[in-house]
């Protein structure tokens, strides 16, 4: 009775695992409740049936696992599932603004090295050049990269 009781628990362990693997991903009631069959399986393994039979039952436990892992890494569940388009385009943040080089503006907010500003009445998202920029400071344009406006302060000008 015992071994019915371990293999059952096992087996219900081992189907939400499948469901909380091929189903429903991420921390689920699913996974919790599979981890605790296959514990309590585990633990009734070495309570009533002795060390032998416990560590049988954690290697046979563990092991089914694996290969349940391994087989759905190899199946084609996971490219069924998968998300295959690639983005073949970049969204432009200074399309239709005109920012040059040593234009001056304000910061917005405090630039912990990426941060907002305004700068010649529009409020864009920064790169400081040298570290925190406290908010309120006034900063000009040192260089644009790949539309990324990098900014300075001016005292360090």
């Amino acid at each position: 009775m015992e071994v019915f009781i371990i293999l059952a628990l096992i087996l219900a362990g081992l189907l939400l695992f499948i469901v909380e693997v091929f189903l429903i991903p991420g921390i689920s009631i699913a996974g919790i409740a599979s981890a605790i069959c296959l514990l309590y399986a585990n633990y009734y393994a070495f309570d009533t049936l002795g060390p032998v039979a416990g560590f049988i039952t954690l290697i046979a436990s563990a092991l089914s696992c694996v290969v349940i892992i391994v087989w759905f890494m190899r199946s084609k569940t996971m490219d069924k599932l998968s998300l295959k388009k690639t983005l073949d385009y970049k969204i432009d943040p200074l399309k239709g603004i005109r920012i040059r080089i040593g234009d001056k503006g304000i910061t917005i907010t405090r630039l912990a090295l990426i941060g907002n500003a305004n700068i010649n009445g529009n409020i864009i998202e920064v790169r400081s050049a040298d570290g925190l920029i406290d908010e309120n400071t006034p900063v000009y344009v040192e260089r644009v990269v790949g539309g990324t406006v990098i900014v300075r302060t001016f005292d360090q000008w």
